[in-house]
């Protein structure tokens, strides 16, 4: 029962969360080192707080344009294997008398796109616990049309998300409005999903000038809805604001690109000061002649095992990536 899908548990999770004033992080992963870093902070986030247990949402996109991490989940590219990998992580790790027993666990497929993932969609969808469809690349009333076809299909065994807010391309550039809260109501009466994603300015589809969070729109949606506001992005949304993310009636938020971001420069470091021990004397004298290291980076150090093996890089982006989602989960995760 460490994974939780059955729908009635799903959402007795998020009413627990939403008793606490807990936003519970939805953390996409497209590989088994980030799969397991989000559990075990999870793991010791309960551990280190004598909780019996808490919430932690693992995620994956499919075929969704702007980054399919199902395929990039196996060097195949084949976003079916790679689902199927994400699966089974996910089941081993928490396996009964595994490692990560004080978490439970929520599968949730992201950015399920309406029209490639259409055979996704028809499936069977028991083994997750919730999901986002994806319908915003289409006018809103087809939008609704799409995703009221879909809830009525699948609502009944599922925790659904949807996008009420329509992309707009014109000359080239996608432009999304700040979602209102009519109009969020109004969607999620007519389609009959649980939770909304709305676009608060953080939207990762937007550009980097545009980012900002509005959490005025947060608020008015939250006085017609309730906390069942997805947020898509953190980036542009300071500590400050991150910590008040429920009051603002924000239930939910998915991260991926902080993860990556962040954990890169550790890896970076890692690497220039083991330099010799991972590339070996000669390529850092070679790389050292070209001015891309310094001397101070010329040891004369064999190479090692402790640097230049798969497991000593995982080893650092997993440390790296397990502090990111700690701090997620002490800042949402308040304690009373």
């Amino acid at each position: 029962m460490a994974i939780i899908t059955r729908r009635e548990e799903v959402v007795k999770i998020y009413e627990s969360a939403a008793e606490k004033g807990w936003v519970i992080p939805c953390l996409c992963t497209e590989n088994l080192t980030t799969t397991e870093a989000i559990i075990s902070a999870a793991s010791e986030f309960a551990r280190d707080n004598h909780l019996e247990r808490v919430p932690v949402t693992l995620a994956i996109t499919v075929q969704y344009e702007h980054r399919s991490q199902s395929r990039n989940y196996t060097h195949s590219r084949n976003w079916d294997t790679g689902l199927k990998l994400f699966q089974a992580d996910a089941e081993v790790l928490m396996r009964e008398g595994g490692d990560y027993e004080n978490v439970d666990l929520l599968l949730h497929l992201d950015h399920v796109q309406h029209d490639l993932d259409a055979d996704l969609c028809d499936s069977d969808l028991s083994s997750f616990s919730t999901i986002m469809y994806d319908a915003s690349n289409l006018p809103l009333e087809e939008n609704i049309a799409k995703t009221r076809a879909f809830v009525e299909k699948k609502g009944k065994d599922i925790v659904i998300e949807g996008a009420c807010d329509e992309i707009v391309d014109a000359g080239g550039e996608a432009h999304n409005d700040i979602t209102t809260a009519d109009k969020c109501a109004d969607y999620m009466k007519r389609t009959g999903v649980d939770m909304v994603v709305a676009n608060l300015g953080t939207e990762h589809r937007a550009s980097g000038k545009d980012l900002q969070y509005h959490g005025e729109a947060a608020r008015a949606i939250k006085e017609l809805i309730g906390s069942k506001i997805v947020l898509h992005g953190t980036s542009s949304v300071s500590n400050e604001q991150v910590k008040k993310l429920f009051a603002d009636g924000v239930c939910k938020v998915n991260i991926w690109t902080a993860l990556e971001r962040d954990a890169s420069p550790k890896l970076m470091e890692f690497l220039v000061h083991n330099a010799s021990k991972a590339a070996g004397p000669g390529t850092v004298e070679h790389l050292q002649k070209e001015g891309y290291l310094t001397d101070r980076c010329v040891t004369g150090e064999k190479e090692a095992l402790s640097a230049f093996t798969t497991a000593a890089r995982q080893d650092v982006v997993f440390e790296a990536m397990k502090q990111i989602v700690r701090e997620y989960l002490d800042m949402w995760y308040v304690l009373r």
